[in-house]
């Protein structure tokens, strides 16, 4: 049960930092300003972001809403009825959660637009990004960990069986 409290903590968090943090960059630094944050690894620039991932769908706002939404209602029905009983499941639909509304609050309250910031030093062409994406990938990353374990384990008790089978 604990493990569950600290992924909604975790959740909780990753959503208050998102917006205190596009907050701030919002208040101060100019639009398109690019400054050094962790010398070569890390740079603050204040983009806003019409469209999704890499900005696909750009000025399809009312699109974006609409599949982040159901994405969101899918995520609570899993965190609900799906994820009892599998903590490492639970975190990481809690952190796409959590990552999705962070960019939805955006999208509602700031004219449809994201506010991104992160920018890595080393591979300027890589989108600039927020706190919120990076609790949508790591909760992706999760997600897709906990389905190999859960394939591995799978695959474990199958051949446990199997060779039951065979020694009867």
């Amino acid at each position: 049960m604990l493990t569950y409290i600290w992924a909604i903590i975790c959740a909780a968090v990753c959503l208050v930092a998102d917006q205190i943090s596009k907050a701030y960059i919002i208040n101060n630094v100019a639009l398109h300003e690019q400054s050094n944050f962790i010398n070569g690894l890390l740079n603050i620039t204040y983009v806003q972001n019409g469209g999704g991932a890499w900005g696909i769908f750009s000025g399809n706002t009312m699109f974006l809403i609409v599949v982040t939404v159901s994405i969101m209602l899918v995520c609570v029905y899993l965190l609900a009825v799906k994820a009892k009983g599998q903590p490492l499941y639970f975190w990481a639909i809690s952190l796409v959660l959590a990552g999705g509304l962070g960019n939805m609050i955006d999208r509602l309250f700031r004219r449809g637009l994201v506010v991104d910031f992160l920018q890595f030093d080393f591979w300027q062409d890589f989108p600039v990004f927020n706190i919120a994406d990076c609790a949508i990938v790591i909760g992706c990353g999760l997600l897709i960990l906990h389905f190999i374990l859960d394939w591995i384990k799978e695959i474990k008790e199958k051949k446990v069986s199997t060779d039951a089978n065979n020694n009867a």
